[in-house]
Formats: C-alpha cells, structure tokens, sequence
C-alpha cells in the first residue's frame, strides 16, 4: 500500500468558500454572523471534487489512501476570536469526516484544531477530542504560529503547549506541525512562512527536551522538514555546542519528516540524510504547487517519481517510506485499517 501522509481539502465546493467569506465579513463589522446551518454542501458537491480532482490523480500516481485534513491556508487562525475559530474548525472537520466517509477505502481524515492569537493552547482540547473520538481523526494540524507570520506564540517545547500534548499521547494521535496563512507581507504563504514555520519548529526541539516528557508523542514536521536536511551539519553541531551531542539523532524517534520535496535532487538529499524510518510519503496534491515541471513533463507535486526513482532507498526501505512508517506514526490509521480487513499489500 501507498499512503499519501499529507494531503488537504483544497478543492471543497464553492460555498465552504462563501460561508467563510461571510464570517470573516462579519469579523469586520461588514454584516451578520452566519449561522453555520445555513452551509449546504451535499453528498454529490463533495464526491464531485474529490472524483474530479484528488481521487483522480490518486489513481493515476498510484497512491491507496491519503489522509485528508482542512486546507492549511483555509485554517487562517489569525482571523477574529477564540469562537470564530472554534465555529470554522468545527465546520472544515465535519467535512474533511464526510470525505472520509464517503471513501473509507482512500481517504483517512486529519483535523485542524480552534486556535486563536493569545487563546491558551488547552482551548483547542474539546475539538480535538471531538475530532479524535467523534470524527475518526488520525492526525491533527498543529499551528505554531496562529497570529499568521508575527510569531506571537512561544516556541512548541514551552509547557503552555503541554495540555495538547497530554492528550494527543493518551489518544494516540500524532500531529502535525502546520502554519496557515501569512498576514505579514514579508513572508510568502507557501513559499516562505510554510519553510521557515518548517525549519523554526526542528530548531525549537533541538533547543528544548519535548519528548523527555513526552517519549510516546509523535510529530510531523512537513514539506521534507524545512531547511532541516540541506542544514544537518548545523543542527548537529548547534546541539554539540549546547552540550546535548547526539540530541538531533535522537529526535527522529518521535519527529518524522515527508517527501513534499518537488525535485529529484531534494528527495535525494533527503532521504540520504535523514534516516528512512522517519520519512513519511507525502505529496500534499492539490496544493502549493500544482503545476508541469518544464523541465521533466510532470507535475511538480507527483513526488512518488521521485522516491521510485532515488538511489538512496532500497526495496524494504522504500516500502517503510511508503507505508510502513505512517502505520507507526499514525496508530489510529492503522487500527482504522486492521478494523476494515485491509493490509498494507498494494491494491490492485
């Protein structure tokens, strides 16, 4: 089995798109708070953009599931409160579930959690029970930055973190490590404020001790960890200067890396560097890069050409990369799996 380990519901029907509008108007005084009743999105709106588009493209690349969570640039925690985050987190979850639903054999949900600018990380714990135990969540997007590109949170190892933490490792749940939206004009969404969100949260663990306190918790830090794998040297010596020689090893036994890396060459670097049991696949399609790659004749975002075709994976290692691996960082996908009869063979 192949498992696409990152994957968001970029192509939801138009009128996720307009409710939001409507909220993020009302957050601006421009009209009426909307009563999420008032979204329509019908079983056929939802089986029409998935077909079209992420199950078509799944089925030509050859990928068995991918696990589906909100659009990362659609979360935009810095837009109004606490309970306009709570409101549009409930709403994109509830969706991404239906997706899950109505294609239980490809698509495993992930869920975005209600954070808010200055709202205390512990507020996002009732949605992401619910999410968890109500929806069949088996990751969740963890925003390190929700003020969108400012950086107004403390770094991902302070104990203000710990209560989402504590229940992710009773859950069983890893997460995801994931800004949004950049409102801050020097940084580009997904070309810099994703990389540096990337390479900052591996700096903050290097720094810190998270998992001395939490041995059992899993993170994916995504888009083939930032600048993580050009920069190992530095990383590795940083923590030789901090007097924790060997620290940067020990963190991938709880922080895995993916392949949304759309060259050859970065993808080789990757998996050079970074030892495979931490490389989850990964092609967050349809996403940032949606384009052909003049330069090969496909599109950017197929990144299983890529991990076909490095030399740096043998055949046991290519297949932790591409199923193994999320099975251990994603429990509950696994137990979903075991529970539907399915096995991690390739379909045929």
């Amino acid at each position: 089995m192949i498992i696409d380990a990152h994957g968001h519901y970029t192509t939801a029907p138009p009128a996720l798109g307009e409710w939001r509008n409507r909220q993020i108007a009302a957050v601006n005084g421009e009209g009426p708070v909307p009563d999420p009743a008032d979204l329509v999105i019908t079983d056929d709106d939802v089986r029409e953009t998935i077909e079209a588009n992420q199950l078509r493209l799944m089925n030509e690349r050859g990928t068995d599931l991918t696990v589906f969570s909100p659009r990362a640039s659609f979360m935009a925690h810095h837009i109004g409160d606490l309970e306009v985050s709570s409101t549009w987190a409930r709403i994109c979850n509830d969706l991404c579930a239906r997706v899950a639903q109505l294609f239980p054999d490809r698509f495993a949900m992930g869920a975005m959690l209600p954070q808010s600018p200055g709202a205390a990380p512990e507020t996002s714990v009732p949605e992401l029970r619910r999410a968890v135990e109500e929806l069949g969540a088996v990751v969740v997007n963890l925003n390190p930055d929700p003020s969108g590109g400012h950086w107004t949170s403390p770094p991902l190892t302070d104990r203000s973190w710990y209560p989402i933490y504590e229940v992710l490792s009773e859950l069983q749940v890893p997460a995801m490590v994931h800004v949004s939206t950049s409102c801050n004009d020097a940084f580009h969404t997904t070309g810099a404020h994703y990389l540096n969100a990337d390479t900052t949260a591996f700096m903050q663990l290097v720094q810190g001790d998270l998992f001395a306190d939490f041995p059992d918790l899993k993170l994916i830090i995504p888009h083939g960890g930032g600048a993580a794998p050009y920069h190992w040297g530095r990383f590795r010596g940083l923590a030789d200067m901090m007097d924790k020689p060997g620290h940067v090893e020990r963190l991938m036994d709880n922080v895995f890396v993916d392949t949304c890396v759309y060259h050859q060459p970065g993808i080789d670097l990757l998996t050079q560097v970074v030892p495979h049991t931490s490389i989850l696949f990964a092609s967050e399609m349809i996403g940032a890069v949606r384009g052909v790659d003049s330069n090969t004749g496909h599109y950017f975002d197929d990144t299983k050409r890529y991990v076909d075709a490095t030399p740096n994976l043998t055949d046991e290692q290519r297949q932790a990369v591409y199923a193994d691996n999320a099975l251990r960082a994603y429990p509950r996908l696994a137990q979903q799996l075991a529970a539907r009869g399915q096995t991690t063979t390739t379909q045929s």
